[in-house]
């Protein structure tokens, strides 16, 4: 079941995405730059639809832009434009926290405290990965604890933009261990239903991702 054509396609295509991903972020390929699918065909060595498929993905988390005539083309990602992204996710995070903290039942409590361990233990062993996954699913059962349905859609829309983002911050282990720290908060002020103290956490929370993500750009732009 896993081997055929349409799994191998779409394991193929998230391959591509995220090396693409990475080089854009870290400024490897600029803004500005044409994504053309026979080139980076050649460069995988796959055929033109699962770089399709990967392209379509970069152009749903503005990381690209398909314009007419021109292709794909890759978007500028300025220090500012992260920040104003990571700033707008900080607030509705804090505004679906606070709701949360009032309105998550007992059994979405502990699925987060039970979800929080694990990644505690994930980030222990170092598993990027997996943690990144779980990260995703910890959002997410905030977002959903607001009870609010509008507010998860806009909520889950901000993140699909800052997937790559909060991926690419997460690959360095002492992030993973400042993360379950940061983590520690949030859950502590949802159990006390504490509204303040939650907002306040995944505000702090996203502004640390942020300076993870602007302070790693910097060095490695500063080594080429």
């Amino acid at each position: 079941m896993l081997d055929t054509p349409a799994v191998k396609r779409k394991v193929q295509s998230d391959i591509v995405a995220e090396r693409l991903e990475e080089e854009i972020i870290t400024g490897r390929v600029p803004g500005g730059s044409r994504l053309d699918e026979n080139s980076i065909a050649a460069r995988f060595g796959i055929s033109r639809t699962p770089v399709r498929e990967a392209l379509h993905a970069l152009c749903a988390r503005s990381l690209a832009e398909r314009i007419p005539y021109k292709g794909v083309i890759v978007a500028q990602i300025s220090t500012e434009r992260i920040g104003q992204m990571f700033e707008a996710m900080a607030e509705m995070e804090a505004m679906c926290g606070r709701l949360a903290s009032q309105r998550m039942s007992m059994i979405e409590r502990a699925e987060l405290g039970s979800l929080h361990r694990l990644m505690n233990d994930l980030a222990e062993k170092g598993d990027n990965e997996r943690y990144e996954q779980a990260n995703t699913a910890f959002h997410d059962l905030i977002f959903q604890g607001s009870h609010n349905a509008d507010l998860v859609a806009l909520a889950q829309t901000l993140r699909l933009k800052l997937a790559p983002f909060r991926k690419y911050q997460l690959r360095d282990a002492g992030r993973l261990k400042r993360s379950c720290s940061e983590h520690q908060q949030i859950v502590d002020a949802l159990l006390d239903q504490d509204p303040k103290a939650t907002e306040t956490a995944l505000r702090r929370h996203l502004i640390s991702a942020a300076q993870e993500v602007l302070l790693k750009r910097e060095a490695e732009a500063k080594h080429g």
